[in-house]
């Protein structure tokens, strides 16, 4: 070999599964991990999600026990969708602002059973309305801002008052974050954290989500006038730090896997917690090409949650985190 043939071996790190390990500058643990829920009316009701494999809508007592199960795997949060019934559906959303509805009902039950889990609860009127947005409507179906918001402070504000510990604003309203923050804190809620949607693009990876909620059907049109562009990068800086300046105690970017460059930019420029959304069509992605026999899912799944990580995260929302935490 010629004298400057490389003294430095980077592979020499790599020889063995224990080198590896300690000299790995990313890691996976059990709390790194939110489960996201759908709820649905019953007792002992269970419905498979054709769009999202392994994936069930469950009745608040199968809630219950799902919550018990994560936090016995270390898993120190749940975040709670409701699948209205149509009848209960109106172009306003009201049945959001009904104290007895369905996920203040699930919050309670939770907090009753698991109070040592977080209960995340998403802000928005899309599961209620009947026309499928996250806000009112005008004459021509355009969602109006201001008005939306009015209505979103009253539901964060029963949401924290059946017993959870953060509201997740998930609607995209511009100005809305700092509004929930004041009525929070002037109605003694102050200890209740907002985790914002801050960078939620218009994504077409949304589908299996909306078939599960049930809104896919209801939508009138598209939601490109409040949810992000995903041709834009600068933005999402801008939509964080609005949302920072406004009060969030955490931020959600949404979608994940195709947006680490997003994740990426955010960690170098924000100090805050930045939660990254595996969503849906993401999940069900890699368990249909598994299915195919395309690659082997764990190994897939692992990879695609790393990468999530590695990007900048500081914790993932994944319809898979019992499965992640089981195979740790």
């Amino acid at each position: 070999m010629s004298e400057s043939f490389p003294r430095t071996r980077l592979r020499r790190n790599r020889k063995s599964q224990w080198l590896r390990d300690l000299t790995a500058q990313t890691i996976l643990s059990p709390s790194d991990f939110i489960l996201p829920l759908f709820v649905i009316e019953g007792k002992n009701k269970e419905e498979k999600i054709s769009h999202l494999p392994g994936v069930s809508r469950l009745s608040i007592d199968l809630i219950v026990k799902k919550a018990k199960e994560a936090r016995a795997l270390g898993i120190t949060a749940l975040m709670i969708f409701p699948v209205i019934d149509q009848k209960l559906k109106n172009i306003d959303g009201k049945e959001a602002l009904n104290p007895k509805n369905l996920i203040c009902r699930a919050i309670a039950a939770i907090k009753n059973a698991v109070p040592e889990i977080g209960v995340i609860a998403d802000v928005a009127l899309d599961p209620y309305t009947s026309h499928g947005h996250d806000g009112v409507i005008d004459e021509s179906g355009y969602v109006l801002n201001d008005e939306t918001i009015s209505i979103l402070c009253e539901q964060a504000f029963i949401q924290a008052k059946a017993g959870c510990d953060i509201v997740a604003p998930s609607d995209m309203m511009d100005g809305r974050i700092g509004i929930i923050r004041d009525v929070l804190d002037d109605n003694s809620c102050d200890n209740i954290a907002i985790m914002s949607y801050g960078v939620k693009y218009a994504s077409s990876f949304y589908g299996p989500f909306r078939h599960a909620v049930g809104s896919a059907k209801n939508l009138k049109g598209d939601k490109k006038t409040y949810q992000m562009d995903f041709r834009n990068s600068d933005e999402a800086l801008r939509e964080i730090a609005l949302d920072v300046d406004e009060g969030a105690d955490m931020v959600i970017i949404k979608p994940a896997m195709a947006y680490l460059d997003i994740i990426a930019r955010a960690s170098q420029n924000f100090k805050l917690p930045l939660i990254a959304y595996q969503v849906s069509g993401e999940y069900a992605m890699l368990k249909h090409a598994a299915a195919q026999g395309a690659f082997d899912f764990d190994a897939a799944f692992f990879e695609s949650l790393m990468a999530i990580k590695r990007a900048g995260s500081s914790a993932v929302i994944t319809y898979g985190a019992i499965e992640a935490v089981k195979k740790l």
